[in-house]
């Protein structure tokens, strides 16, 4: 592949506050740093629940409405389901040595990738920059955000 064909940045936008929503724009970011590519990280509506301080350990998978844990609803509504499956999942993401939520966003600062949170979302969940970790770079309107993209992929998680 000619070196003007490959991808030198992407940016990527996490909208879910589920593991499953998550975890695949930290993975894609990762990746991306990892072969020196340009990443950057837009956390919107849910998706600020992975960088916000109060809620990061706390996410879970969802298990109603998720056609992909092939459960029924009514089962994913009973009392521990989530935590359940939520168990399950982290602990086959260690045996693959995936790090937790906040050790993971740490990895992709240190290597260089950029988080950013929405501002509208931000502004609609009344949060404030002081919320979210400490690897943040800036809270940004939409506009901002495709600037910052300007030149690369935009990938919708």
């Amino acid at each position: 592949m000619p070196n003007d064909d490959k991808i030198k940045k992407v940016s990527i936008i996490i909208s879910k506050g589920s593991l499953e929503g998550v975890y695949p724009g930290l993975i894609l970011a990762n990746g991306a740093r990892m072969k020196g590519i340009e990443a950057n990280i837009f956390f919107t509506f849910f998706g600020l629940d992975a960088i916000t301080k109060k809620k990061m350990n706390k996410i879970k998978v969802a298990t109603v409405g998720n056609p992909a844990m092939g459960i029924p609803s009514l089962i994913g509504v009973m009392p521990g389901m989530s935590a359940l499956a939520s168990g399950m999942m982290k602990k086959q993401m260690e045996q693959l040595d995936i790090p937790p939520i906040p050790e993971f966003i740490e990895m992709i600062y240190d290597a260089g990738g950029k988080l950013y949170a929405c501002l509208a979302s931000v502004e609609m969940f009344k949060l404030k920059k002081e919320d979210f970790c400490n690897q943040v770079e800036d809270v940004l309107t939409v506009g901002d955000f495709y600037e910052l993209s300007a030149g690369g992929q935009i990938i919708f998680t």
